[in-house]
């Protein structure tokens, strides 16, 4: 069975409350008839509360930007998943390439955070990897992908109807305006699946496991990645801060 396509909203650290409950509520009325596909919200932390009180009784999910690997204890300024749950979140990413950059998050905390994750079987991981610009012109994409998908599920097992998302995000595109193209897109998910597979097997990571592609996608490109093979849905950054162009992103990617 075809699974369905989803669409993820990254709205980063983009936008001051006021600004995120504005958009929250213009997405609520463009999406209120939108039923082809899976659309998330991943907003700023403080805003989740009052987003998820916005969504309430609509089809958009909501999910955060990061998560710590305990569930509570003395761990200043972080956010457990439980309280993810608590307010309301269902989606978390983990492992963002401006995380691992800029406060030098690794894949031993990105494993454990799936772990945690996990276990409470009420949150989804979207997992990003994705190799810098050094790492593709010296031709390493490939081991860095697969060394990325095993440091960060070791140890992972998947139960049920448990699912992990696996977000292919190449570093030198997020944020540039330029997309990669369709055909390095659907080599690299490609690439990844096989991974999983080697890891998993085959029938777990056709049930459980869903790879979507991330980087500089507007809706004047995202036709090129619709029918790719590998590819289950989108992360998407700037284009996600304007609700009138996230919504034809959404309707080209699920015709």
């Amino acid at each position: 069975m075809k699974k369905q396509k989803i669409i993820i909203a990254n709205w980063k650290m983009s936008l001051t409350l006021i600004q995120t409950l504005g958009l929250a509520k213009r997405y609520r009325d463009k999406f209120k008839d939108f039923k082809l596909g899976e659309v998330v919200i991943c907003c700023s932390t403080p805003a989740i509360a009052d987003v998820a009180k916005l969504l309430k009784k609509t089809n958009i999910n909501l999910g955060a930007q990061n998560v710590f690997w305990e569930e509570i204890g003395p761990f200043t300024g972080e956010v457990s998943p439980l309280m993810l749950i608590e307010l309301g979140c269902r989606y978390v990413i983990i492992g963002h390439s401006e995380r691992r950059n800029h406060l030098f998050e690794n894949y031993e905390m990105v494993n454990k955070k799936i772990k945690t994750v996990l276990k409470t079987e009420k949150l989804i991981p979207v997992v990003c990897i994705g190799e810098s610009w050094q790492e593709r012109k010296t031709d390493k994409r490939d081991y860095i992908l697969v060394e990325q998908l095993q440091l960060a599920l070791a140890g992972i097992n998947v139960f049920g109807n448990q699912t992990v998302i696996i977000a292919y995000e190449p570093i030198w595109a997020i944020g540039t305006g330029t997309a990669i193209e369709p055909t390095e897109a659907e080599y690299a998910h490609k690439i990844i699946r096989l991974a999983l597979n080697d890891l998993f097997n085959t029938q777990i990571v056709s049930r459980n496991f869903k790879i979507i592609y991330g980087g500089s996608i507007a809706s004047g490109n995202v036709k090129s990645f619709v029918d790719l093979e590998n590819m289950d849905g989108l992360l998407v950054g700037g284009a996600s801060l304007d609700a009138v162009e996230f919504y034809k992103i959404a309707k080209i990617l699920t015709k």
